[in-house]
């Protein structure tokens, strides 16, 4: 590679953002074990917004070789060095293994600051460390957590959607944080019709994948049973799927969360939409710990983060897997430049080259859902005419 080329990389590389989170857990224990690795610097420019003094103090806890550079913000990064951002001055107290309204507050400071530069272009994805809910509320963060205060921060007024992501799994969770009591109030049409949207976009521009499949599972045991085990199934979730196929998309169910997953039906979708917490991320840390990662889609930013919590029981031990915050930190530069090459070909007006490999056997599989849709629709038309959706907009 010629001079000029490796000068062109180097201005290529993307500038990925990581807030420390928070910073009695592992967070920087899984940071400091990824960011040590030299190839790192060849994918990436890393920035990492917190403290060196806090940086210095979990290094010493990993015990291994890791060089930062010092930088007020990330207009000017150093290309070959992994960036730490000062977002404050003073010394703090670190009491590894426990939430405290200090963890709470620096988790925030750090994190607002990265928010800010991602608003302002600096960065171009953002990975967040894990924070911890309890620290967060003694710091008086007026959010449940990550996915609300950026939706606040980069929704332009839009919903997110939760996204779990592994190589195998894309589960997106239809209410996010909310005490099981509360799912079923909130569970409309609309709302399911809205993450329904926010899947298909995010599956299709972020993920490249050209005609995206969905599957959609039901809030009820068994899907309601016919309604023997509540109307939500037949009254709010079908007519959504049954909008979102009207509108072109590729949505199925809804299904039965015990016999999909168990049956390893999952394996057939690209998406699966979940409606409440549980019911998505149990099956996929069953499948996927460790391995996966959390994406905020349907911001006008990338972030990801790592499928863990703050893990205090291991804190200060060295005992922490970097492998999910790894895979966060590559997730986050894969779905950048899938967005810049979307945008970018339709900039141009380009055309998109599909990704569908025929000799995978996607292509067939393709065919056979859009066959078992065709069925759904037939059985769509017999269910509309019984009238529930004239049932649903009266009440």
């Amino acid at each position: 590679m010629n001079e000029q080329a490796a000068a062109q990389e180097k201005l290529d590389k993307l500038k990925i953002g990581i807030s420390i989170g928070d910073i009695n857990g592992i967070g920087l224990e899984v940071i400091i074990k990824t960011l040590a690795n030299p190839k790192i610097i060849d994918f990436c420019v890393p920035v990492l917004y917190g403290s060196s003094k806090i940086v210095s103090y979990h290094k010493n806890i990993v015990g291994i070789d890791f060089l930062f550079q010092q930088i007020r913000n990330a207009e000017r990064v150093f290309p070959d060095r992994v960036n730490v951002v000062n977002c404050w001055q003073e010394n703090v107290n670190i009491l590894l293994g426990k939430p405290t309204d200090v963890s709470g507050k620096y988790a925030y400071m750090a994190l607002d600051f990265a928010v800010k530069e991602l608003k302002a272009g600096n960065i171009d994805a953002l990975v967040t460390a894990p924070i911890n809910k309890e620290a967060m509320q003694m710091a008086n963060f007026p959010f449940p957590g990550h996915t609300e205060f950026l939706t606040q921060e980069l929704g332009n007024g839009k919903e997110s959607l939760m996204l779990m992501v592994s190589e195998e799994l894309r589960i997106g969770v239809a209410t996010n944080h909310l005490p099981i009591r509360e799912v079923a109030g909130k569970v409309t049409k609309d709302l399911i019709a809205r993450k329904l949207k926010t899947f298909e976009e995010t599956l299709r521009i972020d993920f490249g994948i050209d005609r995206p499949t969905i599957a959609v599972l039901g809030m009820n045991p068994h899907a309601g049973d016919g309604g023997v085990l509540g109307d939500e199934d037949d009254r709010i979730i079908r007519p959504a799927i049954i909008e979102a196929k009207k509108h072109g998309m590729l949505a199925m169910g809804p299904y039965p969360a015990d016999g999909f997953f168990g049956a390893g039906y999952y394996k057939k979708f690209d998406g699966i939409l979940a409606i409440y917490h549980d019911q998505g991320l149990i099956p996929f840390k069953l499948l996927a710990f460790g391995s996966g990662i959390n994406y905020t889609a349907g911001l006008s930013a990338v972030r990801t983060s790592p499928d863990h919590g703050t893990a205090y029981d291991i804190a200060g031990k060295n005992e922490a897997d970097p492998d999910s915050f790894r895979e966060a930190l590559f997730m986050a530069i894969e779905i950048a430049k899938n967005r810049k090459e979307y945008y970018g070909d339709r900039a141009n007006a380009l055309v998109r080259r599909s990704k569908i490999k025929s000799e995978s056997g996607i292509e067939e599989e393709e065919e056979e859902l859009e066959d078992e849709l065709e069925d759904e629709l037939e059985d769509d038309q017999a269910y509309e005419d019984e009238g529930y959706e004239e049932d649903e907009e009266e009440q």
